[in-house]
């Protein structure tokens, strides 16, 4: 049974794919440097003994790594979604 996404059924699926690409590229351009920012608010932060400023700089590293695993998992997860349905 040869059952498998047929991209080329809507109009307009070459620049839906060019869209969702620069996305994810803007998505983690953007994750790097909150990651960059969030780490140097608490470095500094840290070394001036302000703990609730430490605290979103910690908060804001977590979130930017969180944001650059789901964007790079997401585009794996619907790469190994598409090979399994091939298989099929």
């Amino acid at each position: 049974m040869g059952v498998f996404p047929d991209f080329d059924g809507l109009g307009g699926i070459g620049d839906l794919r060019a869209v969702v690409g620069a996305l994810l590229t803007f998505v983690l351009i953007v994750a790097v440097l909150m990651l960059i920012v969030s780490a140097i608010v608490w470095a500094i932060a840290t070394a001036h003994g302000n703990y609730a400023t430490a605290s979103k700089g910690r908060i804001g590293v977590l979130v930017a790594v969180g944001a650059a695993v789901l964007a790079g998992g997401g585009v794996a997860w619907m790469n190994w979604l598409l090979t399994v349905g091939s298989r099929l």
